[in-house]
């Protein structure tokens, strides 16, 4: 165990009062592209930009590419739980962790067995039609061709939030009142490039901020602990007792 891993390992056995606060990096190793990587969706090639096809303004106008993209690329049934997925239920079993929030739409860590996930830009698990607000499922929108449909007619959209539209302010508040609460905020596989989501890490008043992600991010000065590896192989070495 590197002396970086043995320190994060103390804070875990001294504190009770964690929150995690995650991005794409999290669910890399489990085979979802991020964004801004080498590999990342906006270094492939589309029509569009990425970040043009998953704003609000194209999916209104046009929302065949905008669903040829989304099935393609955003709905990925066949990604498991990762071994960072997986400690950090277990560390909310354990009574250390309180809340996960999450950038992330892809539903691991609830698959993974955490409850306390705040899901800042949604998810793909929900959806619903923007006429009656009937709710549909990730099968429905993963098997549906075309634009989807509503049985009345109108036009299901993904419980997710797209570039123009605000975060959901329950969500927000939920997870500004875990973040200032905290003891130890853990800042994991995200380059905090994102706004308003990476700005509620401003109140963090906690005694230990940590940091881990491969690349530099904003935070890196300020964290107590930096530890630029693959966040899966971290928390993999990490023990509950």
């Amino acid at each position: 165990m590197s002396e970086a891993i043995a320190k994060l390992q103390e804070l875990i056995d001294r504190y009770d009062n964690l929150v995690f606060f995650g991005g794409a990096g999290v669910s890399t190793e489990s085979g979802i592209p991020d964004f801004r990587s080498v590999d990342g969706l906006y270094n492939q090639k589309y029509d569009y930009p990425p970040e043009t096809i998953l704003s609000h303004t194209f999916f209104m106008r046009k929302p065949e590419e905008f669903y040829r993209f989304y099935r393609d690329k955003m709905l990925c049934d066949t990604a498991k739980p990762n071994a960072a997925h997986l400690k950090l239920a277990e560390l909310e079993r354990a009574g250390k962790l309180r809340a996960v929030v999450t950038q992330n739409i892809d539903n691991l860590h609830q698959m993974a067995g955490s409850k306390e996930v705040y899901e800042l830009h949604g998810s793909v698990y929900r959806n619903y039609c923007m006429k009656c607000g009937k709710f549909y499922d990730f099968q429905y929108m993963k098997s549906s061709e075309g634009v989807p449909a509503c049985e009345c007619g109108g036009m299901i959209k993904p419980d997710v939030v797209l570039y123009e539209e605000g975060l959901d302010n329950d969500t927000i508040n939920k997870s500004v009142r875990a973040i200032a609460n905290a003891q130890v905020l853990i800042i994991g596989g995200t380059s905090l490039a994102v706004y308003p989501a990476a700005g509620l890490i401003d109140y963090f008043k906690g005694e230990h901020l940590v940091v881990i992600n491969k690349a530099p991010t904003p935070r890196d000065r300020q964290a107590d602990l930096l530890i630029q590896e693959p966040i899966g192989q971290v928390f993999s070495q990490i023990q509950i007792k």
